[in-house]
C-alpha cells in the first residue's frame, strides 16, 4: 500500500491517542522510521503490521480499527488535497460509489504501483443498492464497511451495510446492500 494509507493510520492514531501510542505501535510492528513517504510504495506487510500492533497497543479488536480507519480515510484523503478528485467522483452517494474504478484510474496515474480493489453497483432503488466488490487483499472487509460509512457522511446520509448473495461471489467477489 502506499505511503498515504499508513500516514492516515498514524493521523488517526495520534489524534485519538497520542503520539505516545503511535511510538507504541511502531515499536510492536518493527517499525523504525520517523514517517511515511505519501507518494511511495510500501509492503502489505506493513500495514497489517501495524493494524495488528494497534490492535494489541489500543487492546482494540483489528476489524474495529480498520472499520474506524476507512470512515477516517474519507475525511483524511480530502485534507490531503484529494478533496477535487473526489468531487469529480460523483455528486451522489450511488454515482460515486458507481465511479469508485474510475477513481482509482485517476490516482493511479499518480501511484502506479496502486492495487485497487474492483467495485460496480446494481440494483439501485430509492432507498439502496448493491455494491460488488473485489480485492486481492484479504480482511479489508471491515475497512470496507467504514469507507462506505464515511462515504454516506460526506453525503451526508447514514448508511448501513449488510453482506448479501450474488452472482459476484461465484466471481469470487462480494456482495453488499447498502440502504439509507
Amino acid at each position: 500500500m502506499y505511503g498515504l494509507v499508513n500516514k492516515a493510520i498514524k493521523e488517526l492514531v495520534v489524534n485519538n491517542h497520542g503520539q505516545e501510542k503511535w511510538l507504541e505501535i511502531c515499536s510492536e510492528a518493527g517499525f523504525e522510521e520517523s514517517d511515511f513517504i505519501s507518494l511511495s510504495p510500501y509492503p502489505d506487510k506493513l500495514t497489517y503490521d501495524l493494524v495488528g500492533a494497534a490492535s494489541k497497543v489500543l487492546k482494540a479488536d483489528p476489524n474495529d480499527i480498520l472499520e474506524a480507519f476507512g470512515e477516517y480515510w474519507i475525511l483524511y484523503t480530502a485534507d490531503q488535497g484529494y478533496g477535487d478528485l473526489l468531487d469529480l467522483s460523483g455528486s451522489s452517494f450511488v454515482e460515486f460509489l458507481g465511479n469508485l474504478d474510475m477513481l482509482h484510474l485517476r490516482i493511479n496515474n499518480m501511484m502506479p504501483e496502486l492495487k485497487a480493489p474492483l467495485f460496480s453497483t446494481q440494483n439501485e432503488t430509492e432507498s439502496s443498492v448493491e455494491l460488488l466488490y473485489k480485492s486481492h487483499r484479504k480482511g479489508m472487509v471491515p475497512m470496507l464497511r467504514g469507507l462506505i460509512k464515511g462515504l454516506g457522511k460526506r453525503f451526508d446520509m447514514v448508511v448501513e451495510i449488510q453482506e448479501v448473495e450474488s452472482k459476484a461471489t461465484e466471481l469470487k467477489g462480494l456482495c453488499f446492500k447498502i440502504t439509507w
